[in-house]
């Protein structure tokens, strides 16, 4: 015998069992989107990886260490890590700006990143996602955190924490930067390897470590007063009031959180997160915020975006798991001809149906019928001969025989 080819490190088959959890929160997605203009993008699995080393960050972990990448054709190509690169350069491309902004998007599909797989991540992992183009007012962050907050609490999350941040305009964020590099120039040994090369090319990623030797070096008081100073300038200070104003009106609760600085380049002024303390634990389960440079970046006109993404993953095992839906009808017959055309006329009708197609005893097929089913159509030779069916509802053990063009008034 062959040896057993298993499935690769970091990702997992999405078993039949499974598959209802994914339907229900991407039905919920389409619904809870539409809902607000937004409307699908689907977007290709693979890109060039310039795409993401020009949109994403060269000093970012996921350009650095993580993306599936490999050479064809004399090009470099990577698999998607994240898909807000890929949505701008979709509107760029197909001339979206010319559209009435705003344009809403949104997506879901498989991203790929080479890391330590965990609880909720993979190394192929999925996402649901918005982009929103076209408008620099506060009015569309509020819009966005209130999609998301409203998508979460429709599959069942309800005990949630938003948390806001400004990082202001590339403008007023330089004399910030400055004076962070300043207080922490003293402990630059100290710090991790990943932060002494965060600390040259773009130091407010310093405050998104997770090594416990540098988050203690940030609680430093110099460094705190760094930290906590409004140093954002007057027009982004306006935007991120005005933002709370927003969120305050349409009763969303938040916390201000100024370690928040998400793990993507691309962002200005407003980042977000959300956190879930469903299941007794708090786990992040959505990330976003604005990104006006990103679409001028990669080459398109100046246009104001914000945005979020979600991972599925994550957010499906924080969901009380749901019962898998039962088949409409199970046929118990053993003559498999005349149940194989029943068969196809009830589903004809939009009845989900299946019959038994090796012919097993008959309290066989009705065992599978009662765990499968809500009802069980019996066709025997006395019901063939009669032109009848008996109907047995499965829940409740009633049974009723009716001519088969009567059958849709019992199901």
């Amino acid at each position: 015998m062959s040896e057993i080819i298993k499935v690769l490190k970091g990702t997992k088959d999405i078993l039949p069992q499974d598959v209802d959890m994914w339907q229900f929160t991407e039905k919920k997605a389409w619904e809870v989107f539409s809902k607000y203009g937004f409307k699908e993008i689907r977007t290709p699995i693979i890109e060039v990886t310039e795409l993401f080393a020009r949109g994403v960050g060269d000093t970012t972990d996921i350009v650095n260490k993580e993306m599936y990448s490999f050479e064809k054709s004399d090009r470099s190509i990577t698999l998607r890590p994240e898909n807000t690169a890929g949505v701008v350069r979709s509107y760029i491309e197909n001339g979206m700006s010319r559209l009435s902004a705003p344009v809403k998007l949104w997506y879901k599909g498989a991203m790929f990143r080479y890391e330590r797989p965990q609880a909720g991540r993979q190394r192929q992992f999925h996402q649901v996602g918005v982009e929103m183009f076209g408008i620099k007012q506060p009015a569309a962050d509020a819009e966005v955190i209130l999609m998301a907050v409203n998508f979460l609490k429709s599959l069942g999350l309800c005990d949630l924490e938003v948390e806001i941040n400004s990082l202001g305009c590339p403008k007023c964020r330089e004399e910030f930067k400055t004076k962070l590099k300043s207080v922490l120039k003293p402990y630059y040994n100290d710090l991790c390897e990943d932060c002494q090369n965060r600390y040259e090319k773009n130091p407010l990623r310093l405050l998104d470590c997770k090594v416990e030797d540098c988050k203690k070096i940030f609680e430093k008081p110099e460094v705190q007063a760094v930290i906590n100073s409004d140093f954002i300038c007057e027009e982004c200070a306006q935007h991120y009031n005005e933002l709370k104003t927003y969120l305050d009106r349409a009763n969303i609760k938040y916390v201000e959180n100024k370690l928040l600085v998400r793990g993507l380049d691309y962002y200005n002024r407003t980042v977000f997160e959300i956190k879930s303390n469903n299941l007794g634990s708090q786990n992040a389960v959505c990330g976003g915020g604005r990104y006006d440079n990103l679409v001028e970046q990669l080459g398109g006109e100046s246009t104001p975006a914000v945005g979020f993404a979600m991972g599925m993953e994550r957010l499906i095992s924080l969901l009380d798991k749901k019962e898998a839906a039962k088949l409409d009808c199970f046929i118990v017959s053993n003559n498999t001809q005349e149940a194989f055309i029943l068969a196809e006329e009830l589903r004809n009708m939009g009845y989900t149906t299946e019959m038994d197609l090796s012919n097993k005893k008959f309290t066989k097929q009705l065992e599978k019928a009662s765990k499968v089913a809500n009802y069980a159509v019996i066709l025997g030779e006395d019901e063939i001969n009669a032109g009848v069916v008996s109907v047995k509802n499965l829940s409740t053990g009633e049974q009723k025989t009716v001519k088969r063009e009567y059958i849709m008034e019992i199901l």
